[in-house]
């Protein structure tokens, strides 16, 4: 199912219910991808962290990143946001 991720902290929320749905605790998802388990939890909490990072997550995790134009009256949504 996709989700439509806007804000960092949206991100790192998702990319940590994949982790907990595959049984993993942040330190076995630290190891899979040669980080320390500091890195995991910054990116699941702020969303912060490099490309590089993310995309070893993204992979260790079986999952990806889609790109896709925003839907129009989704635009209006974004400013509620702000």
């Amino acid at each position: 199912m996709a989700t439509a991720l806007r804000t960092q902290n949206q991100l790192g929320a998702e990319l940590r219910r994949f982790r907990k749905k595959q049984k993993l605790t942040q330190d076995d998802l630290s190891r899979l991808v040669s980080k320390r388990q500091a890195t995991i939890s910054s990116l699941e909490s702020a969303g912060s962290g490099t490309l590089e990072t993310l995309f070893a997550v993204l992979s260790a995790l079986d999952i990806e990143l889609v790109l896709q134009p925003r839907a129009k009256s989704d635009r209006i949504k974004l400013e509620d946001i702000f």
